[in-house]
């Protein structure tokens, strides 16, 4: 097989969570643990770092990488959906693993798939495990798909364990509590391994220092250390009595956030060892997109009118944007606007504002909720629009039908953006 028909054998023969849903999900990690046992155990071949979280895992992962590599470390990042093509998921120094290694590990795996019947993500997993190895990296950075516990990526003994913060998400999987979904996330917190908490949840906290006691690790809770808030176009950082400011061309107001944890996390990489320069932190945070690629995270993809993008999809992810969206200035909002149908929708729709014109779209993934069913239920709340199926269309619509003084919002699904034409 050349490469698009193997990544096509992936598709079509494995489930895969993100176009089918709650089926591809594997609650144990035997299949994972077999797979790499067939490959020699890659995992325990490199060091790695773990992060979790119900939003802002993927940009904080984004941004470890990003001074990782600009401290000289071979860096390998595995991160989940991809958004244009499948060998997102795994790079190296912010490039993607090379279609002939793709092509050559499912060659290599084939004969055991039918024996252990993975799921796509855990094959994906498997497969970055064994790139990382071969390559030789000094770290990697792995983001969990979803949860923790159970989670493919939880095979690994990482040097450090980050979760991002715990909001409304996949609770038919992880349960209907806010503890309930902590304590699959702690699920990743190792014996004798330090965790850094990005965001303090009173609702959450105990999970995370019960789990932190029972490993015997360090726990820190990253927003005691460090108080981050955007002020224009930079962060404002104190520290006890230290103030200073970071450059980051990752927009969103909400990645004080992530920067919070971020910083926290590099502290604890430097007490084991790891050489990680102030100029290097200042670098990978101001370079993000360019050494690791990240898009989709509150990126601008036209000026005049202004169009954003951002991959927010749950409540705490919406709320984000909206509170985004009130430190701008426009006329007019248009909303493309696509989900997904296993998501509580009312929650959702219920923030959305009821001033904007929405443009219902959907994904072209099983998944993907039907526009005018979400036209439907948005009617119900008090949100009006148009139906426009196909993403691109609903983009061009927005765009003819918006001044240069409006603002066109594109989101409410990750695949939806992952459709943008020009992004």
């Amino acid at each position: 097989m050349n490469y698009v028909q193997t990544v096509e054998f992936l598709y079509q023969n494995l489930p895969m969570f993100q176009r089918v849903g709650a089926s591809a999900f594997k609650k144990d990690l035997t299949n994972t643990f077999a797979l790499c046992e067939v490959l020699g155990n890659p995992h325990r071949k490199f060091k790695s770092i773990h992060v979790a979280g119900t939003n802002g895992k993927g940009s904080t992962s984004h941004m470890l990488a990003a001074v990782l590599q600009s401290a000289g470390y071979k860096t390998g990042l595995y991160t989940s959906p991809h958004l244009k093509e499948f060998t997102e998921r795994i790079r190296i120094n912010g490039t993607e693993i090379n279609q002939e290694f793709v092509v050559d590990f499912v060659n290599r795996i084939k004969p055991h798939i039918e024996r252990i019947k993975p799921s796509f993500f855990e094959i994906t997993v498997a497969m970055a495990f064994d790139y990382f190895a071969h390559q030789q990296i000094d770290i990697a950075v792995i983001e969990t798909g979803l949860g923790g516990r159970l989670d493919s990526t939880n095979v690994i003994t990482p040097v450090l364990s980050v979760i991002t913060n715990i909001s409304w998400d996949h609770m038919d999987l992880l349960g209907n509590t806010l503890p309930a979904i902590a304590t699959e996330k702690a699920g990743i917190i190792k014996n004798h391994v330090a965790v850094v908490i990005s965001e303090t949840q009173s609702e959450v906290k105990s999970v995370f220092t019960s789990k932190a006691i029972e490993t015997k690790s360090k726990i820190v809770f990253a927003d005691h250390m460090y108080q981050v808030r955007k002020h224009g176009g930079i962060f404002l950082v104190h520290q006890s009595n230290i103030n200073f400011t970071i450059e980051c061309d990752l927009l969103g107001a909400y990645q004080s956030k992530n920067i919070t944890g971020l910083l926290a996390a590099v502290d604890e990489l430097r007490l084991q060892g790891f050489n990680i320069s102030k100029n290097a932190l200042l670098h990978g945070l101001k370079n993000v997109t360019a050494l690791t690629g990240l898009k989709g995270r509150w990126q601008k993809i036209n000026d005049k009118p202004l169009t954003i993008c951002d991959t927010g999809h749950n409540e705490a992810g919406i709320k984000e944007i909206l509170n985004q969206l009130s430190d701008l200035k426009f006329h007019k909002l248009h909303w493309v606007l696509g989900m997904v149908k296993d998501k509580d929708v009312s929650k959702i729709l219920n923030l959305l504002p009821a001033t904007a014109h929405y443009y219902f779209c959907q994904a072209t993934i099983p998944r993907a909720m039907d526009a005018a069913m979400l036209a439907h239920y948005a009617k119900e709340v008090g949100l009006s629009g148009d139906v426009v199926p196909n993403v691109n269309e609903a983009v061009q619509r927005a765009t003819q039908n918006a001044t240069e003084e409006d603002l066109i919002m594109i989101g409410g699904s990750t695949f939806v953006v992952a459709e943008i034409e020009n992004l």
